[in-house]
Parts: structure tokens; sequence; C-alpha cells
């Protein structure tokens, strides 16, 4: 897995249904300073599409999404505001 930038806060939503993982997100990106990212773990095939998606909404660019090995998503968002 190459990753672009080291994450620094780690949300594990793995093994919860979007859209919780969304949820997760949203309630925990403000408490990292801005232009750092943070990684969502997610397995649920829902979040392949509606993390990227609520990141267009939200204005937060999306950086990456990598496979994990165990199976599911390491999805890298940069705050923005």
């Amino acid at each position: 897995m190459t990753v672009a930038a080291q994450p620094t806060l780690t949300i594990d939503a793995l093994g919860k249904k979007c859209p919780i993982p969304i949820i997760m997100l949203a309630e925990q990106i403000n408490f990292v300073p801005l232009n750092a990212i943070v990684a969502v773990l997610a397995d649920d095939p829902a979040a392949y599409t509606d993390v990227p998606a609520w990141c267009r909404l939200k204005s937060h660019p999306h950086v990456g999404t990598y496979e994990l090995p165990g199976g599911g998503w390491e999805i890298h968002v940069r705050r923005n505001y």
C-alpha cells in the first residue's frame, strides 16, 4: 500500500455499515489541525463511494483510497476548514 501522507487521526469504522463511517468522520474531523489527514478505515462497500462523496459535499479533499491487506479500505481526507 502506497500512502500519500501520514494521517494525523485514524478512524476505525471496520465492521460498521454506512452511514456510520461518515458520521464518525463528521464528528471527528474538526479535532485535527487544518490541512491534516484523517484516515477512515472501512470495509462496507458503500463507504468506498460515500466517503469521497461526503468530501465533495463538504469541500474537504479526498486524498486517496488505499486497499487494506485484510479487506476494506483506508480512505484519506484532508481537513480544509
